[in-house]
């Protein structure tokens, strides 16, 4: 009981979010949203990228091994 007196005030995640949408609509006008969403797709764009290389590189790592001659 005494946690629900604690926090009241404080929002989880999904409220924050929909205060951040509610506050774009009344103060960014239509012509922040689009840009925004432009650039939140270009990051997610860049991540799946960087991801690829990563997977490539480390497809690709064990082959440079096995050419590698061992010294001994």
């Amino acid at each position: 009981m005494n946690t629900l007196l604690i926090y009241p005030m404080i929002a989880g995640w999904q409220e924050w979010l929909i205060i951040i949408i509610v506050a774009l609509l009344l103060f960014g006008g239509s012509a922040m949203i689009p840009r925004l969403m432009k650039n939140v797709g270009k990051g997610i764009k860049s991540v799946k990228e960087g991801m690829k290389e990563v997977e490539k590189e480390l497809k690709d790592e064990p082959k440079a091994e096995e050419e590698k001659p061992e010294e001994k």
